[in-house]
């Protein structure tokens, strides 16, 4: 027994446990040094990191600010990807294998690199759609958020839509045999019987949204270049590179464990939701 746990058991340590481990401890210490230009230390300064994280007025705003993000981006991108795969489970589509891959597709293009082809496209000086983007500006202040959720969009509903469609192939064809035999037509036996039956994928991708949202990083990064509006403390993630880069480890540190704790959190209370709904 204990020779099949042990694989397991060894990357899970060494990929989650220890590094978890280790930003605990780092955010443990503080820098301290002699002087103004003395050399810089490191002491144990027990709760120190953990109370500047929590008096960080921007911080707390960039989680208030994904979180915002999440619960209009999250629904949306689930709710096509759901209504993708229903379509192609339904039987009316032809050369389903050409639309899976097609759906699939941008999931392959590396975040990054859909950020900058999307950034070009809404920059008004580079986007080939001048009439929309010159009265328009989906860089400004108010919608830079939004053109950012459109791109988490456009990469990751081919790839939800393959996991809720796996799911519908899973279904007994007997169930839809018996639901035609009693008259129900394809809308009543998408609602009534296919939707219920996947409920525990679309909470798996829920909860993988959920984790996506609280650490989105690449498209913020990358729109910093194209808006203004995109500061370093924008979304949770990159106030962590931000501080990590100037550099102060420790308090980066503290910001991850108090995001991961958070994203924890999160996710168990949506989990213990839908188990007490019956969602399993």
């Amino acid at each position: 027994m204990l020779f099949f746990v042990l694989p397991f058991s060894t990357l899970f340590g060494l990929f989650a446990v220890i590094p978890i481990a280790y930003a605990v401890v780092q955010s443990l210490f503080i820098v301290q040094r002699t002087g103004t230009f003395g050399r810089a230390r490191e002491v144990f300064g027990g709760l120190t990191q953990y109370g500047r994280v929590f008096s960080d007025v921007p911080f707390w705003t960039s989680v208030g600010r994904v979180l915002m993000f999440g619960a209009v981006q999250v629904p949306v991108m689930l709710g096509l990807a759901l209504l993708f795969a229903l379509l192609l489970d339904s039987g009316l589509v032809r050369g389903r294998w050409f639309f899976r891959l097609a759906f699939f597709l941008p999931y392959a293009v590396p975040g990054v690199i859909a950020a900058i082809m999307w950034g070009y496209l809404y920059s008004p000086q580079l986007s080939p759609f001048t009439a929309v983007t010159s009265n328009v500006d989906l860089l400004s202040a108010d919608l830079v958020l939004w053109s950012m959720a459109n791109v988490v969009t456009w990469v990751y509903v081919g790839y939800n839509m393959l996991i809720i469609y796996s799911a519908l192939l899973a279904i007994p064809p007997e169930i839809y045999e018996a639901a035609k035999l009693d008259g129900a037509g394809p809308v009543r036996t998408a609602i009534s019987i296919k939707i219920p039956l996947i409920l525990p994928a679309l909470v798996l991708t829920t909860v993988f949204s959920i984790i996506g949202t609280l650490q989105l990083l690449a498209e913020p990064q990358v729109f910093r270049s194209f808006s203004s509006a995109v500061s370093s403390t924008y979304t949770p993630n990159l106030t962590v590179y931000s501080t990590s880069s100037v550099p102060n480890f420790n308090l980066a540190a503290a910001f991850s464990v108090v995001l991961a704790l958070s994203i924890f959190l999160l996710s168990f209370t949506f989990l213990r939701f839908t188990q007490r709904r019956g969602i399993r």
